[in-house]
């Protein structure tokens, strides 16, 4: 090779290997990185590559951003779950991504969230899968544990948190766009959905109860055009505790339905009957007009996979013939 063109092909291979470096190097800028979470601050000194979960409400959405999740606590194992305990919504992609078992039943284990070797731990502030009280315990062994509140925010707005504090803030963006591209083109195939419709939780676990109108599935419902009513105001203060759905005793079931038509959450198409054979709401609209659709048995938390199966639900009850 003459000698111009191999300094020539020397310059441009020098070149490369610098857009190289300094493409590696900017994926890496934002590190050390500062979070602010639901028990306070934590300071991350790269991006997370080895991330456990011990909170299986959260799990799906580290999932969906493509978070390098290697282990997830799992729940006993019932109607919601696969023989593991993972939720059944997200379950298979766990399982393809090669997603093992934490520690079972939520009962946490210590040894074992050591053992996966984490650069960092998610943690909830509430619910059965809980470990608030070992969060000292872990940090106090070098183990970065990050809080989030699940009870009260959207799936969308944590995914947003847990992106901003992995370094995935793209994948989250991403997630979320492609959530709302679902949600529209669902929203197009349905019938009109002028009729007022309450979200009710019936006999759950023994409950009764219908959800706030400020709630993530009432906000899906919305988003698909439907008017969605909460709890009439002269029955709250007689609610229990404060979540995403107020609850109430059997004997106001009727009146606590302000709606013309029901979502049943966390139910199939076989349990419309027994809501239907309520002796309670004998003379109701919503059981005399027979308007009564379930969501699905992942609908009672919503994460992009269960989302997404209510909007499968929605669309098998009110598509456009």
């Amino acid at each position: 090779m003459p000698f111009a063109k191999l300094f020539i092909a020397i310059i441009a291979l020098a070149g490369v290997l610098s857009a190289s470096g300094t493409s590696a190097r900017s994926q890496e800028t934002g590190w050390p990185r500062t979070i602010r979470h639901a028990a306070g601050e934590l300071t991350l000194a790269a991006k997370p590559k080895r991330i456990v979960s011990t909170t299986p409400s959260v799990t799906g959405i580290l999932l969906a951003i493509e978070a390098p999740l290697v282990a997830s606590t799992a729940t006993t194992p019932g109607p919601l779950t696969d023989g593991k305990g993972f939720f059944s919504q997200w379950a298979r992609d766990a399982d393809r991504r090669g997603v093992q078992v934490l520690y079972p039943n939520l009962k946490f284990d210590i040894e074992a969230v050591l053992g996966w070797k984490p650069d960092l731990v998610i943690a909830s502030t509430t619910g059965a899968d809980s470990i608030l009280q070992h969060r000292a315990e872990l940090e106090a062994l070098g183990v970065s544990t990050m809080v989030v509140d699940y009870s009260n925010r959207s799936w969308q707005e944590l995914a947003t948190e847990l992106g901003k504090a992995t370094g995935l803030e793209s994948q989250a963006a991403a997630a979320i766009a492609r959530f709302d591209t679902d949600l529209a083109a669902t929203a197009r195939t349905l019938t009109a959905k002028s009729t007022k419709a309450s979200i009710v939780g019936y006999n759950i676990a023994g409950s009764y109860s219908v959800a706030r109108t400020s709630s993530p599935v009432a906000k899906l419902l919305f988003d698909l055009g439907f008017e969605i009513v909460g709890l009439p105001p002269e029955l709250r203060p007689n609610t229990g505790r404060a979540s995403d759905f107020e609850f109430f005793s059997r004997e106001n079931l009727s009146a606590a339905i302000a709606g013309d038509a029901v979502f049943l959450l966390r139910a199939t198409e076989k349990d419309v009957p027994a809501f239907l054979a309520e002796p309670v709401l004998a003379n109701h609209p919503a059981v005399t007009g027979k308007r009564v659709y379930p969501l699905g048995l992942t609908s009672f938390r919503i994460d992009p996979y269960s989302g997404r199966q209510i909007l499968e639900q929605v669309r098998a009850s009110f598509a456009k013939p």
